[in-house]
């Protein structure tokens, strides 16, 4: 089983790097293509926004499950 986790593993590992370094270059591929540089946007940038998002989501869902939830 350790086998098939480590396998899993470098799966995953394998396309969410491909996934991050598409994010960090496509910024560059867009201002290539358009010639617009005026709002330059980073990856880092993206991925920071991305990751908030994703969070304060998160943190609403769980705001709502413990509104909902009786307990004890």
């Amino acid at each position: 089983t350790s086998e098939f986790l480590f396998k899993i593993m470098n799966r995953i590992t394998l396309a969410g790097s491909m996934f991050l370094g598409t994010i960090a270059v496509l910024p560059l591929i867009v201002q290539g293509f358009t010639g617009v540089s005026a709002l330059t946007i980073g990856g880092t940038s993206i991925l920071i926004v991305v990751s908030v998002v994703i969070e304060t989501i998160k943190q609403i869902e769980g705001q709502l499950v413990m509104r909902d939830y009786e307990g004890f």
